[in-house]
Parts: C-alpha cells; sequence; structure tokens
C-alpha cells in the first residue's frame, strides 16, 4: 500500500503538457484507482486524491473510469461520494447503477436501493442488477420482497443465473412453510439448467431441510427429497455436508445426521461441528464431548465453533471439571500456536457461562475483567452467573454497571428480583425499562407476574395479562404458565382454570400449575381429577407433578390418596425425594397418623434432614403430641440451629400445653443462639396500594378506624356463637388480656381494613407470611357470615376462602 500511495503521489504531480493522449491518461487513472483496491480508510484518500486531480486537471471521466471511482467509494462505505460521482452523470449505464445499488443493499438501506433500481430503464436491465437486489432482500431477511422480485424479474423477461436461484432458495427458506412452494422452485430450477451448480444444489437441500422444520409440512417427505439430492449430488463442499446434518439435527433425526456424518470421510472442522451442535442441542452431552475427543485423536484443528459448543455442553450439563480442561487445552494453544494471541470473544464468552452456571462466579467474574474486548453476551454471563448464584445484591450492583442492555439483561434481572422475593423491585423495574425505551419480551413478563403471585398483587397482575393480550403474547407458553400461577398464588383460581382450559398449547408446566392452584385451594378432589386428565392426554408426570399432587392430598386430607400416588412413582422411573417424603410426613401427621409417620422416616433411603423434621414437628403441634414433638425440635436444631421456626412451634406446644417454665426456657434459648422471631404480618392490596399491618399495629395511618370497627363487630360475632380461643395466646396473662391480645392479630386488622375501603360486596384478599392463627381462622368465618362478604387469606401454607360462615379448607389445616 505504500508503494501505491508513492506512485499515486508521483501522478499527480505530473505536469502534463498542453496537448495530450486522453485515452492514455484515462488509462493512468484506471491503473491508479485500481490500486484503490482492496478497499482501505487510505484506499478511500487516494481515490479522493485522484478523483480532485482528475477535477483540477480538467479531465472529463467517462465509461469505466467513472464506473471504477463510483466502485471505490461504494466498498470504501463512502455512499456520499458514490452519489455525488453518480448524480453527475447523465445517463449512468447498467453498471454505475448496479454497483451503487449494491451498496445500499451491503449497508441493509434496503428502501434507498429499490427506489434506484426502479429507476433503471427497463431496457438496460440485466441479471446482475436484479441479482444485486434480490440478495439484498435475502441478506435482510426480507423472503417476500425477494421472492416477488424474482416474479418481476421473470416477466421482464430477463433469464436468471445460478447466482439468482441461488439467492431466492435462500430467500424461499426464509418464509416457506408449504412444500408445493419448494417443488415449484425446484422445477424451476431443472428447467432452466442451473440444477449441476454445487451453490445452487447447496441452497436447493438447505430450502427442502428448512422447510421440513415447519409444522404445517410433513417433514419425513421433504427431508427424503433434500436426501434424494444430496446423495445424486456429484460436486459435494463442505457446506453440503453440514446442511444435510444440521437438517436431520433440527429436524430431530440424530441417527440419519451421524450416518451422513460418518460417510463423508473428510476432516473438515466444519462438519464436526455440525454434528457436535447437533448433540448438544438435544443435550446429548456425552456424544457430544465423546465426538471432541476423537477430533483430538484424528488431529482434526479445533475452531471457535467447537470451543463454544463442547463449552456450552459443559455448562449446561454441569460437567465443571471437562470444561476445566478443555479451557486448559485452549490456553495450551494460545501459548503454543498463537503466541499468546486474545482467544475470541465468543469463546471467552462460553467460557463466562461456564463457570458462571457451574457456581464458579469468582472464577468467571476474573475471566470477564481480563476480557479486552467485552459485548453485551459477555455482561449478560456474568449477570446471569451471580443470579444463578442467588448473590442478587452483587447482581444488582452489577446491573447498574453494564454501559448497555438488551431484553436479555432486563428479563435476567426482573425475574430475579421476582424470584428472589423482591416483587415491588421486579415491577419496578418492569417500569424501568419501558420508561427506557424497551418493549418486555414475552419472558420479562413472565417474570413480572411470577412478583405478581409472590406479592398477591392482584390487580397488578391483571394489568400486565391486559398488557400481554395487547403485545400478542398470551400464546407463549412461559406467560401464560406465568399467569395461571399467578391467578391461582392471587386467589382466583377460576380465572387460573380459564387459563389453562383457553390455551392453544399446554406442557407439563402447564398442568403442574394448575393442579398446584387447585391444591392449595383445598381442591383436592379436583387436582386428583386433573391429574388423571393429564395421563390420559399421554403427559408424562415429573417429579415436580408428584410433588403437587401429594401436596393437594395433604391440605384435602386424602391419605388413602397420597399414599397411592407416592408408591405409583416408580412406574414413571421417578425416584422420592426428600421433599416428596416431606409431604408423605407433612400428610400423615396432619392426620394424626404419627406412627405411619415415623416408619416412613425409618424407610428413608437416605438420612432424614431438616425439612422432614419440620413436617413431623409441625403435625405434633397442630396435635399437641408434645412428646415428638421435642424429639423433632431436637433433632432440628442440631441441623439449623439459628432456624426461627423450630423454637417458635416448640414455644407453642409448651404455651398450649400450660407449661409456661418450658416456654421461658425456649425463648431464653432463642437469645442465647441470637435468633429473631420473623414478625408476624398481614397484607392487603386496595387501589393498587398495598397496606401492610403488624400484630397490634399502631403505624397504620387508619388502624384507629380499623379497631373501632372490629370492636363493633364484637357483639355481633358473640351472637353467632364466637368465643374467643385463648390457647391461641402465647404469653400468660390474664383472660381478659388474652382476650384483647387476639383482636390485634395481623390478618384480622387487614380482613377489617379490606372491608372499609372495598366497595360493598368486593372480594377481600389477605395475605400473611406465617400460618392463620387459629382463632383468626374460626372468627373470620363468623365474620364473612355478617358482612355477606367472601374473604380470602392465603398463608404461607395455604389458600382459606371463607363465605357465610364457612371455609374451603373445611377446618382441615
Amino acid at each position: 500500500m505504500r508503494n501505491a500511495v508513492q506512485h499515486t503521489i508521483n501522478f499527480t504531480r505530473t505536469n502534463f503538457p498542453d496537448k495530450i493522449d486522453v485515452k492514455a491518461l484515462a488509462n493512468r487513472y484506471a491503473a491508479a484507482l485500481q490500486r484503490c483496491f482492496p478497499p482501505s480508510p487510505t484506499s478511500q484518500s487516494l481515490a479522493r486524491t485522484i478523483h480532485a486531480h482528475m477535477i483540477t486537471s480538467g479531465f472529463n471521466p467517462r465509461g469505466h473510469i467513472i464506473d471504477r471511482l463510483i466502485d471505490v467509494y461504494c466498498k470504501c462505505k463512502n455512499l456520499g461520494y458514490a452519489h455525488q460521482v453518480f448524480d453527475k452523470i447523465p445517463q449512468p449505464d447498467i453498471v454505475a447503477r448496479t454497483t451503487i445499488v449494491s451498496a445500499y443493499c451491503n449497508l441493509g438501506e434496503m428502501k434507498e436501493a429499490r427506489r434506484i433500481f426502479d429507476e433503471i430503464p427497463f431496457h438496460i436491465r440485466d441479471v446482475v442488477c436484479y441479482n444485486a437486489v434480490i440478495t439484498g432482500y435475502n441478506h435482510n431477511s426480507d423472503g417476500v420482497s425477494a421472492i416477488q422480485l424474482f416474479g418481476d424479474m421473470l416477466r421482464d423477461g430477463v433469464r436468471p443465473d445460478h447466482f439468482t436461484y441461488s439467492s431466492v432458495l435462500s430467500s424461499l427458506s426464509l418464509i416457506a412453510d408449504d412444500a408445493r412452494q419448494c417443488y415449484q422452485l425446484h422445477c424451476a430450477v431443472v428447467k432452466s439448467g442451473t440444477g449441476c451448480s454445487t451453490s445452487v444444489l447447496n441452497a436447493l437441500i438447505s430450502l427442502y431441510v428448512k422447510c421440513a422444520s415447519s409444522p404445517f409440512v410433513a417433514s419425513s417427505s421433504l427431508l427424503g427429497v433434500a436426501r434424494e439430492l444430496f446423495d445424486e449430488m456429484q460436486g459435494k463442499d463442505e457446506l453440503t455436508w453440514t446442511t444435510m446434518i444440521t437438517g436431520y439435527a433440527r429436524n430431530d433425526d440424530l441417527d440419519s445426521a451421524r450416518e451422513v456424518f460418518d460417510s463423508t470421510g473428510v476432516k473438515v472442522v466444519a462438519v464436526w461441528n455440525a454434528m457436535i451442535s447437533g448433540y448438544v442441542h438435544h443435550s446429548l452431552y456425552p456424544e457430544a464431548l465423546d465426538l471432541f475427543r476423537r477430533m483430538n485423536a484424528e488431529e482434526i484443528q479445533h475452531d471457535e465453533y467447537t470451543y463454544t459448543n463442547v463449552l456450552g455442553a459443559c455448562a449446561d450439563s454441569g460437567m465443571f471439571w471437562h470444561g476445566k480442561e478443555i479451557h486448559a487445552r485452549i490456553l495450551r494453544k494460545e501459548d503454543r500456536v498463537r503466541h499468546r494471541v486474545e482467544v475470541q470473544s465468543s469463546i471467552n464468552n462460553a467460557l463466562v457461562t461456564l463457570y458462571s452456571k457451574c457456581g464458579r462466579i469468582r472464577e468467571a467474574r476474573h475471566i470477564f475483567e481480563e476480557m479486552h474486548v467485552r459485548d453485551i453476551v459477555s455482561w449478560n454471563a456474568v449477570l446471569s452467573g451471580y443470579v444463578t448464584a442467588g448473590q442478587i445484591l452483587e447482581a444488582k450492583e452489577f446491573f447498574n454497571k453494564m454501559p448497555e442492555k438488551n431484553l436479555l439483561t432486563w428479563a435476567v434481572m426482573i425475574a430475579a428480583y421476582a424470584q428472589s422475593g423482591l416483587g415491588e423491585e421486579s415491577i419496578k423495574l418492569l417500569n424501568k425499562m419501558r420508561m427506557e425505551g424497551f418493549q418486555p419480551c414475552d419472558y420479562t413478563y413472565a417474570g413480572a407476574l411470577t412478583a405478581c403471585s409472590n406479592l398477591g398483587a392482584l390487580d397488578q397482575g391483571r394489568q400486565l395479562h391486559g398488557q400481554v393480550i395487547r403485545f400478542g403474547y398470551e400464546s407463549s407458553l412461559s406467560v401464560a404458565n406465568a399467569l395461571i400461577t399467578m391467578y391461582g398464588r392471587c386467589g382466583v383460581v377460576e380465572d387460573a382454570d380459564l387459563m389453562f382450559s383457553t390455551m392453544p398449547s399446554i406442557d407439563s408446566v402447564s398442568w403442574n400449575a394448575m393442579i398446584a392452584a387447585f391444591g392449595q385451594h383445598g381442591d383436592g378432589r379436583q387436582a386428583l381429577e386433573l391429574f388423571e386428565q393429564m395421563l390420559k392426554a399421554k403427559i408424562l408426570p415429573d417429579r415436580i407433578t408428584y410433588l403437587t399432587i401429594i401436596t393437594a392430598c395433604t391440605h384435602s386430607g386424602l391419605v388413602d390418596e397420597g399414599r397411592h400416588y407416592f408408591h405409583s412413582m416408580h412406574k414413571y422411573h421417578i425416584s422420592a425425594g426428600e421433599d416428596h417424603y416431606a409431604r408423605m410426613i407433612d400428610l400423615f401427621c396432619r392426620s394424626g397418623k404419627f406412627q405411619e409417620a415415623e416408619e416412613l422416616i425409618n424407610k428413608m433411603p437416605f438420612e432424614p434432614k431438616a425439612p422432614i423434621w419440620e413436617a413431623l414437628l409441625a403435625g405434633c403441634r397442630i396435635h399437641g403430641n408434645l412428646d415428638l414433638g421435642i424429639k423433632a425440635a431436637e433433632k432440628l436444631l442440631d441441623l439449623i440451629p439459628q432456624h426461627d421456626g423450630t423454637y417458635i412451634l416448640l414455644s407453642n406446644m409448651y404455651a398450649a400445653a400450660g407449661q409456661w417454665v418450658d416456654v421461658a426456657r425456649v425463648r431464653m434459648l432463642m437469645r442465647e443462639q441470637g435468633v429473631k422471631k420473623e414478625p408476624a404480618c398481614s397484607w392487603i392490596d386496595v387501589e393498587n396500594k398495598v397496606n401492610v399491618f403488624l400484630v397490634d399495629d399502631t403505624s397504620h395511618p387508619d388502624v384507629q378506624e380499623v379497631y373501632d370497627y372490629l370492636e363493633q363487630l364484637g357483639p355481633k360475632l358473640r351472637e353467632l356463637g364466637y368465643v374467643p380461643d385463648t390457647k391461641y395466646v402465647l404469653h400468660d396473662m390474664e383472660t381478659e388480656q388474652k382476650e384483647h391480645s387476639l383482636t390485634t392479630h395481623s390478618e384480622k386488622l387487614a380482613v377489617a381494613y379490606g372491608l372499609l375501603k372495598l366497595p360493598v360486596g368486593a372480594t377481600v384478599r389477605v395475605f400473611k407470611n406465617l400460618r392463620i392463627c387459629g382463632d383468626c381462622h374460626n372468627a373470620i368465618k363468623y365474620i364473612s357470615k355478617i358482612v355477606q362478604r367472601v374473604i380470602v387469606v392465603r398463608d404461607v401454607k395455604r389458600f382459606h376462602h371463607f363465605k357465610n360462615g364457612k371455609c374451603s379448607c373445611g377446618d382441615y389445616w
């Protein structure tokens, strides 16, 4: 390039005689412009210098000189200069027009490219200019426009060549959902005589395999045609093999993909990458890693796609040490072959993802900090690592530092807040996302709906449902499943059921969500019926399905049914985990079957841990089984000495038995261990504002009005037969004090506030962070009869629907 610069300088300094051979001068300008290729910033400067010399010397360029000058400016992406030259041509030839059209196509400015193309007179249009625009549409994923222009080309009488058909076939593969379209274009290829071109045949095979992926066509027949073309093809190249292997893999026929792979007989890395990618896509990670080992044995050079695929396999399968070995191999390769040249950013991103997904966030952050080039994928990988590791504060700090964010960034953080119990932060972040100009995607809405589920924010959830419908995301499985859960956890099981029954397609998550909703609301029989429908629909249950169905039995006291389903898990090759055993022990203990619960604990294939003893202790608390409860509490204090729930349940058992000395001893032990009791609180959403009440609350601005209202209700409650159950007062005090203490419980305050502030007849929905108090449960039954309102209370375990003096739990909770 330095010689070219010097040559051009010398050229521009030449003093031309008065009479000069124009043809010779034109040739010298043409030769000088030829030195501007390949394009670069220096090339552009040279072209401008030559162009300036033409102007100052009075040389009037024509024909091929102008075409070459336009070509240089276009290839240097300086369309401003190119257009200036082009606009000064009185009658631009087809070469100049095609050159500038191609430049706009390459920049993705198809509207301007098409405008210039449409101005080309019909009589000078040729196959090259049509190819330029068709290819431009193809590269910009506008298959419809490419096919329409191809039709115009045929009507204009311009004969397509093999470049045309390669582009048109690729364009059709973007939109094809009808086998007839493939066959029609295939016939056109055969008639044109271009069917022997390798590029055309590759595009035709690609069209068939991509169309086979459409849900509207029979994939086997199209794959059969593609295979016939493949088998008959003489000059197969790297693209041919990879297209056929990828096509089979996309259509879930890995056996045929492997058959094609084994028959290649070539050691081309792209072909191996295609097969490895197929295995990774179908979660066949051992097969992918085995193929990678074969590559090493056969000394086939790896590239960045090889490494990103196998590192992805290690990350998704949790095979950390395999991934670390590959990391070491990459570093050794850098030392030996690349002389410490930096690894491609895609490989670094895959390494960050590997360490993040495997819980090694510190190492992932170190790799990230060492990267000289970071893109949005790099930042998102580290952010996801913090979220996966449960380090939400670190994730928030990292999120705020990110120089740019995309939809995935927002979706990850919104979901992280929702799943970490920070529902309000999740909703606020969704609003901030929209204020910054991002349109939420379906996964973002799913995360926000999860936040509404945890908060019990029904009105907010309904608003999000409206947005989902407006933006066309209601058919998304992730959103629909989140809506089922949201309505279920917000106490509107009827809407959850309506959502479930109107979904265009459902998966196992949908069934599990609906079964769980029925179970939480005490509709155990309906949950069992739905489970049987699931089996009839040939949807295989998973471990979550059995967890929800056993829980449904627990909430409805269906001991025999729960026992049956627990023992039927082996039919689907599902091993019962600790959570399944804990649910069964909870079921037995709530029903007072302590002997059966102890027998199950003794038969467990592993040592019982905290969830088992917690279930046993909770059952003992309900039925006053003090001796067994003390045994369970001792086990829990050994396993999780800082857990407040153990102390509270044990203290409550002693209090219910009137053993106040033991109550004091447990509370003293709590203080010595530094354990603090989680304060009971209840909340209710009124006019999109969450109102929180604590026990004996004095902070809420309307609390005195609430106390006055409860005092007015007192005589009416007693007339109906309500008697304060002072055994739920866990302090040693006078009876009158105990009765007053019961009226200040948080759930009573929240219910009373809802009755005062919500419209007449509206359902009152209250949420509590702990289990509902027995006295409150009894009182709210009577209140529902007095005010003739439906009152729904969601506690930490389940829903209680109070109506006309009765509760949906049937007093079994």
